[in-house]
């Protein structure tokens, strides 16, 4: 903005000719008021011109899950810490519905503005594009994704009573016996799923997908020995690893999980391209300031190197992440690929 001149500077005076002292009057009274009606404009700019501040009022987090499972202790985490931040509450909201379209469509229509967060995941913004053919979102153009802030692989187990003790008997089970055993995952068309058909086309085998209404529902199925194998994440099956109810055959990571520590990985397993994860990150509505977007960006780098965040996430089973926007921009453009091509090779389809 140009600088506004309030006060007239001292001038030399020129002689020439006199002014009616009316006119004179006049143009003064003119200018006086320009003057004034200037300097109400600029302290009457609005809040969204000055960055500093931001935020004046709460915020939300939307939640595309009910409350108590892994995300929304995630979120409440980050929540929690960011309020603390910013001097203003963040307010987590849980808007489960939909294989999270609920959530990401509340999103994609919320103002612009800083004050509506939402924790998205692959699930959201990568698979859910390549199961339906319409979407009440554009899961690259309606958000502005600020950065990713954890992320967790998958575990394929059996229960511990199995005669299948690795992932190289599991496969060659799978094959001696095509549509034979039974893998179950937390629901149709999620990254449960997904694994579990990944892992199918990586090792050519063809196993039957018995899906559930949640994790809860699977692992149980999985321990009264209903199924045969499960996908899930290590969030999930750690726990019974460790109690010694199930048996991990493989975490979908190239390294073992810290939490799990006696899984081999997918590259000691001998499958090095059986990689996923889901990963937990924050997105904005299109359109936000570019300027609170990069703010957000570094309070979250913050949050998620903070010791009391990496411990509560390590009880999880969750690992501690920090991108930039770019990064995460890539990360998301590049899972629209991997999941696409998986859902159309394994014909999933939305239920």
């Amino acid at each position: 903005m140009s600088a506004v001149s309030l006060f007239p500077s001292r001038a030399v005076s020129v002689p020439g000719p006199r002014m009616p002292r009316g006119l004179a009057l006049r143009q003064a009274a003119r200018l006086a008021l320009a003057s004034a009606l200037a300097l109400l404009a600029f302290c009457m700019q609005p809040a969204a011109a000055q960055p500093d501040a931001w935020p004046t009022r709460p915020l939300r987090l939307i939640v595309p899950f009910p409350p108590g499972g892994a995300a929304d202790v995630i979120a409440r985490a980050v929540a929690a810490k960011l309020g603390e931040r910013l001097g203003q509450a963040v307010v987590v909201e849980n808007r489960p519905g939909a294989g999270t379209i609920v959530a990401a469509q509340a999103v994609a229509q919320a103002a612009p503005d800083g004050y509506t967060l939402s924790l998205a995941t692959n699930g959201q913004l990568a698979i859910n594009p390549a199961l339906h053919a319409k979407l009440p979102y554009d899961p690259v153009k309606s958000f502005a994704p600020v950065g990713l802030v954890a992320s967790t692989a998958f575990i394929i187990a059996v229960n511990a009573d199995s005669p299948i003790r690795t992932l190289p008997q599991l496969i060659a089970d799978a094959k001696r016996n095509p549509g034979g055993l039974a893998f179950t995952s937390c629901g149709n068309g999620t990254t449960c799923h997904l694994t579990g058909e990944l892992l199918k086309a990586q090792a050519g085998v063809d196993m039957l997908h018995v899906p559930f209404a949640g994790s809860v529902q699977a692992v149980t199925a999985l321990l009264g020995n209903q199924v045969q194998v499960a996908s899930d994440t290590v969030a999930i099956l750690a726990p019974q690893i460790r109690a010694g109810k199930l048996r991990g055959l493989v975490v979908t990571s190239a390294q073992r999980s810290a939490v799990t520590p006696d899984v081999p990985s997918a590259v000691e397993a001998g499958l090095p391209d059986l990689l996923a994860e889901s990963w937990f990150g924050i997105v904005v509505p299109a359109a936000t300031p570019p300027e609170l977007v990069q703010r957000l960006n570094r309070e979250l780098a913050a949050i998620t190197q903070g010791s009391d965040v990496r411990d509560q996430f390590a009880r999880l089973g969750v690992e501690p992440l920090q991108s930039t926007p770019e990064q995460f921009a890539k990360l998301i453009d590049s899972d629209i690929v991997k999941w696409g091509r998986v859902v159309r090779t394994a014909k999933v389809t939305a239920q």
